[in-house]
């Protein structure tokens, strides 16, 4: 928090040194313990094998908790596996379930509360996760604040070990991370407050998520409307028989993307063979730039690169600028437009365009094929389009001098709204750091609020409510 947000709360009398440095000082009267200490069960979660109908249990994964910790459970009817261990690793209201195995930095030791919604669901957790039942010292509600806010979560990432690409945590590395601990009528006080000023600050979040969401929407309707229904309102139409593009300017043509522009596929070289991975220097787009290519319009590096004796042992080419690279599996649909010769691994495709259709108005197009994706789409565990499909995939076109303009007024219109999406992400990410900050501040005694609540339980009861949500 700044000096300005915290000059609205009054601190603690007194503090000592924590020798913590990233605590600081704390009330002279809390302790500074290992959660361990905390911590009345610390236990792992369950293999299973495929339901059969009779020993089945819903079983709970870290693909139902979001990044800060809340539940995102759709359907647990789904998630059932055959276990003999469910009758240990059933969770009941106030358990804390932490995300111990993850591919991603940003979701290691993600915890949410198990609330009574979820525990009449009379459910288990998968060995991705681990089970943290708190003593009756520490409020499971205040828990679930400090393991969600950089106080654990930087302890967590630095604890956790790294294998094949997976960051891993164990309940003893868990059980190694240091916080603060009030009294626990004062724990009450600050999860009470947490709950109250959180969810103020979480109403705003929300509405400038929606305003983000409202931008988003308007950019891509802007955009799929320009490429399939051009610039001029009161143009002459005709059907396209295609059910994703609908009507088109009547001078317009509908053809197959393969007909006016060149599909390359791509390989990726024999990772066995070190030579064809040393001194590499050639760009190479794999599912590991997907992100960029959501951002982007164009690429110019990659995040990994190969040599020209690996392309030359595989079935993978280096292509020139201006190929539209286009993702056929996991996340489908990712494209940009290369800007200096590359080669794409077999999760991708790319097209050279012709001298009827530019590579930006394609790359519109692609990207207005939502749905189309989604229909070809197929398999469950990893989405894939196959090459046959993608064969059949077409597009509107207009006359080049049409697409020009068509990518002129796209250029335009979209800089506006991306100038405004980017004003609301950054109000967003400032009421996240409030949100962060506050939390902080609160855990740590650096402001004191024993005097701006009022406990909802009588001293020593715990407190265990839900995790606000926006």
């Amino acid at each position: 928090m700044t000096m300005e947000d915290l000059g609205k709360y009054k601190p603690y009398p007194a503090y000592k040194d924590s020798g913590i440095e990233w605590i600081g000082n704390v009330p002279e009267y809390w302790d500074i313990s290992p959660l361990k200490w905390q911590i009345e069960r610390n236990d792992g979660g369950v293999w299973g094998d495929d339901p059969d109908g009779e020993n089945d249990t819903i079983v709970l994964r870290s693909t139902e908790q979001t990044v800060d910790g809340r539940w995102q459970i759709e359907d647990p009817a789904k998630r059932k596996i055959n276990t003999t261990d469910k009758f240990s690793a059933l969770l009941k209201n106030g358990d804390l379930l932490l995300t111990k195995s993850s591919g991603s930095s940003l979701h290691i030791g993600k915890t949410t509360l198990v609330t009574p919604e979820v525990s009449a669901l009379n459910c288990c957790y998968s060995n991705f996760m681990q089970r943290i039942r708190t003593k009756h010292s520490f409020i499971p509600q205040l828990a679930w604040y400090m393991m969600n806010n950089d106080l654990a979560r930087l302890q967590f990432g630095f604890l956790s070990n790294s294998t094949t690409g997976l960051a891993n945590l164990n309940g003893s590395l868990i059980g190694q991370i240091v916080l603060p601990i009030a009294p626990l009528h004062e724990q009450q006080k600050i999860a009470i407050f947490l709950d109250r000023e959180t969810a103020k600050i979480d109403k705003l979040i929300a509405k400038q998520e929606r305003l983000i969401e409202i931008l988003q929407e308007k950019r891509s309707t802007l955009i799929s409307n320009a490429v399939t229904k051009g610039l001029k309102p009161d143009i002459t139409m005709k059907e396209s028989g295609i059910s994703w593009i609908g009507e088109i300017p009547s001078h317009w043509e509908v053809l197959k993307i393969k007909w006016i522009a060149k599909m390359e596929s791509g390989h990726t070289p024999n990772k066995k063979v070190d030579e064809y991975w040393a001194d590499c220097d050639i760009p190479w787009v794999s599912l590991n730039d997907t992100g960029r290519l959501k951002e982007n319009d164009f690429i110019s590096d990659t995040t990994i690169q190969i040599n020209h004796l690996g392309i030359a042992n595989s079935s993978a080419r280096l292509l020139p600028p201006e190929a539209v690279v286009f993702s056929r599996d996991a996340t489908i649909g990712r494209c940009a437009i290369t800007t200096r010769p590359m080669a794409v691994s077999q999760h991708f495709i790319a097209w050279l365009c012709g001298d009827r259709i530019i590579p930006e108005y394609l790359l519109r197009v692609i990207r207005s094929m939502t749905q189309e994706l989604e229909r070809l789409t197929f398999g469950s565990t990893i989405k894939t389009i196959g090459m046959p499909d993608v064969r059949t995939l077409v597009t509107p076109l207009p006359p080049l001098d049409e697409q020009k303009g068509i990518i002129d007024t796209i250029r335009r219109e979209t800089a506006k709204i991306d100038t405004l999406i980017a004003k609301a992400k950054r109000s967003l990410e400032l009421l996240q750091e409030h949100r962060s900050s506050l939390i902080s501040a609160a855990v740590t005694g650096k402001i004191d609020v024993r005097n701006l609540v009022e406990p909802s339980h009588p001293k020593g009861e715990p407190y265990a409510c839900n995790p606000p949500n926006p």
